[in-house]
């Protein structure tokens, strides 16, 4: 079924389901743009990273038009809901309180979390007691800290990763907490070379989807449609390996 017929189809059932905004064939994307390499800003100031390049291979196999958008991390679950854009792509964890206001896809990648700090630092993660720590607000990491080392150690909670590591750059932290992947990139950076991840990889089974609206159950199954030809036809592993040298599926 095409999605147009998809489209109309949910229209006529609209007592049911409620179908997104659209203009034409398309569908608005929202991404954070502040959270390398999966969503960042370009130096000519447009929208890149895996999550981009994720989002227009499924509305390629989707063969509808795809508008990204940029929005800020806290307002990016109100803005679906407000009917902002109909999506979400922007490395989004699947969790129980998220799931009771959005309806998630299938997974697209997943996720561990690791502590990082300076390579030439005394840090030891088995002692943590009185150390600072930091987090990026309202994610998995922030709220893993907050719940399990907030007791032991002095958190700091961040609007953006990128601030988070410049905290930790200019010595005002004593670790971060990340999720490991956008942390890996960090590292590989010139600006990461003098830190390093500290202790075991903290494995939470950290699945990150695609969000969307609980009635736009067609737009839902479309998504996963898409993502299992993509995985099928070796979209995926491209993408994938454009980023990383190793599965993060």
């Amino acid at each position: 079924m095409s999605f147009k017929k998809i489209l109309t189809t949910a229209a006529l059932l609209a007592a049911t389901i409620t179908t997104p905004a659209m203009a034409g064939d398309s569908i608005r994307i929202a991404t954070e743009g502040a959270y390398a390499p999966f969503n960042m800003v370009t130096a000519e100031g447009e929208l890149a990273g895996f999550d981009v390049d994720i989002a227009k291979a499924l509305c390629a196999e989707m063969k509808v038009e795809c508008k990204i958008v940029a929005q800020d991390w806290d307002g990016i679950i109100p803005g679906l809901k407000a009917r902002k854009y109909d999506a979400i792509i922007a490395s989004l964890s699947v969790t129980e309180e998220r799931s009771r206001v959005v309806a998630f896809t299938d997974h697209y990648y997943s996720n561990s979390l690791g502590l990082v700090s300076a390579k030439a630092g005394d840090f030891d993660p088995k002692a943590l007691e009185g150390k600072t720590i930091g987090a990026q607000r309202a994610t998995i990491a922030g709220q893993y800290l907050e719940d399990n080392l907030g007791d032991k150690v002095s958190v700091k909670l961040y609007d953006t990763q990128d601030n988070a590591y410049l905290d930790l750059s200019s010595g005002r932290l004593d670790a971060i907490l990340s999720d490991k992947l956008p942390a890996y990139n960090w590292l590989e950076s010139e600006e990461g070379q003098a830190f390093e991840f500290r202790g075991d990889k903290i494995d939470i089974d950290d699945k990150i989807a695609i969000a969307v609206r609980k009635k736009d159950s067609e737009l839902k199954e479309s998504f996963n449609a898409a993502l299992k030809a993509i995985l099928e036809n070796g979209t995926y592993e491209k993408i994938n390996a454009k980023y990383f040298p190793f599965s993060i599926y």
